[in-house]
């Protein structure tokens, strides 16, 4: 049985995101408790977006919205998870759409699995009709599994399917500049510390297809995917080296979390 007390926090970082951010809104209130929260980080949207934030601020009291540091996409994601208070931290894109069961599916699997991190497959669609599936499993497109190395040669932490537990925020933050994509920083960090991630395979999330994530499904240069990769490297083992010298007793920290929850 989950605990009554769980307390659920979204992440979402916004930016002229009006066309589908009711949609995706709407998907995502309608599982949250009365003790969860919907944080929105809006980083300057010049379009209806802020206007739409303000009109679901005030008749839904689980909806905060703050204002994004305008530093870039993960400074904007970073500024939202900052601001959440829940123990469950799910982070959410502006423009995807949430799958009835997707929050109790994913909490059952963090008690299941004592896990740290949950990720769960997704649907792809085509933009603006949502029968339209051009991919049944996210997962299979990207050989998702766990395992630090394979997630360093190959990402498959997907952030819109991402869920982890508070206490991680304690290794994965803060997130470097220089790196490619934070999913995949916090999905490597949290199974290096805490040492066990749950993907689920199945399909809580339809992921929306559209000519602005155009790059989230092609592939870069080999030149830039090696210089990713350094990059990756080189924070990690930074902050590895870190709590080495620092904070030795991160990794039992960490592992307690697992095996107390």
């Amino acid at each position: 049985m989950l605990e009554k007390n769980i307390r659920v926090s979204v992440a979402m970082a916004t930016y002229n995101g009006g066309m589908y951010l009711r949609q995706q809104m709407d998907s995502i209130l309608e599982q949250l408790g009365e003790n969860d929260e919907l944080v929105i980080s809006d980083d300057g949207s010049r379009d209806e977006t802020i206007s739409i934030l303000r009109e679901y601020q005030k008749k839904n009291s689980k909806v905060r919205v703050i204002k994004g540091p305008r530093q870039g996409v993960k400074r904007n994601v970073e500024h939202a998870i900052k601001n959440t208070r829940g123990s469950y931290i799910f982070l959410a894109d502006q423009d995807d759409i949430w799958l009835p069961g997707k929050v109790e599916q994913v909490l059952q699997a963090f008690e299941r699995q004592r896990a740290a991190i949950v990720i769960h497959d997704a649907r792809v669609f085509a933009n603006g009709n949502t029968s339209d599936i051009l991919m049944e499993s996210f997962f299979a497109f990207r050989s998702a599994k766990p395992g630090i190395c394979k997630n360093i040669v190959k990402n498959s932490y997907i952030g819109c399917c991402m869920a982890f537990r508070r206490e991680l925020l304690e290794v994965i933050l803060p997130i470097p500049e220089q790196i490619e994509m934070h999913d995949q920083w916090i999905g490597v960090l949290g199974d290096y510390y805490a040492g066990k991630s749950c993907f689920l395979p199945m399909p809580l999330l339809l992921y929306r297809r559209h000519e602005k994530n155009q790059s989230a499904m092609t592939h870069y240069s080999f030149g830039k995917m090696l210089r990713n990769r350094l990059v990756f490297l080189a924070h990690f083992s930074r902050r590895v080296l870190y709590h080495h010298r620092k904070r030795k007793d991160i990794f039992v920290k960490m592992k307690k979390i697992i095996v107390d929850k």
